[in-house]
């Protein structure tokens, strides 16, 4: 399925009861959709599952030439995926890419009625930790994204430290790390979408003042995290503190809680939509 926003063409799976409470299931960099194939079969029925494919790397339609795709352009993107679909009551589920979690401070979270906060950057962890420096490296150039998306084809190269590694805790289904990498290897388009990502000027303090507004954010919280080196457990407990929310860690897992431990990530969810 497909609809248009103001940066492009964003394509996104449906899946579940088509008039159940929408479920917004994001992904992360370099990533798409198929991040959440092994946990969607245990989410439970009656709800709405929506998977944007944002364009953030993993994407496999372009956007405009024009499209602002800097971190700030990108939230813009998720919001407008949430206008332009009239959705309301959202819950929203955020996962490594931590772009969403600025909805609050510029003021564009009002459809969103419940977050679940997987493992993701947060305050000044951006980009993430040693992973995040790597992809920093890994996205100067089309030429270096390409060099990197075919890296992350081989398995026993993807599973370094330096690679994904340090992101997930058992190795990620070969068939999943090729529908990240075709569209982007395939077509420079979508890697000079990535660039424009890529090419964003942090400013941490910025970003910590913007992680923060979280504490206006008025609907209930789940932050759903796990012990791993690159998303700090500090930051997990700040998050809740901020929202009030509840607190669950994933044993056994590492960044990719919905791959590592995808059942045991769709339960907590699960209980989180019913209560």
């Amino acid at each position: 399925m497909e609809i248009v926003v103001s940066a492009g063409t964003i394509e996104y799976r449906q899946e579940g009861d088509p008039d159940g409470p929408p479920v917004v299931l994001l992904h992360g960099l370099l990533m798409n959709d198929t991040q959440w194939n092994l946990a969607l079969p245990h989410l439970p029925k009656g709800f709405r599952y929506l998977l944007p494919v944002l364009p953030i790397g993993g994407h496999r339609v372009p956007m405009r030439d024009d499209a602002d795709l800097t971190m700030p352009g990108m939230v813009d993107v998720v919001a407008d995926f949430l206008d332009a679909l009239d959705l309301t009551d959202v819950t929203l589920v955020v996962t490594d890419w931590g772009g969403p979690l600025l909805l609050t401070d510029v003021g564009r979270d009002k459809r969103v009625a419940r977050l679940v906060i997987c493992p993701s950057e947060a305050f000044d962890n951006f980009p993430p930790g040693f992973p995040g420096k790597v992809t920093w490296l890994g996205t100067r150039t089309t030429g270096t994204v390409k060099m990197a998306m075919q890296q992350l084809r081989i398995g026993w190269l993807r599973e370094r430290f330096f690679l994904f590694g340090m992101m997930a805790a058992r190795p990620i289904p070969q068939d999943i790390v090729e529908a990240w990498t075709d569209p982007g290897i395939a077509d420079v388009r979508i890697r000079r979408d990535l660039l424009k990502y890529a090419r964003t000027k942090i400013d941490k303090p910025n970003l910590v003042r913007a992680t923060n507004r979280l504490a206006e954010f008025s609907g209930d919280v789940l932050v759903l995290w796990s012990r791993n080196r690159v998303m700090p457990v500090a930051h997990a407990e700040a998050l809740t503190q901020l929202t009030g929310g509840t607190l669950r860690y994933v044993d056994d897992a590492k960044v990719l809680i919905m791959l590592d431990q995808p059942e045991e990530t769709a339960r907590a969810i699960g209980e989180f939509l019913r209560r």
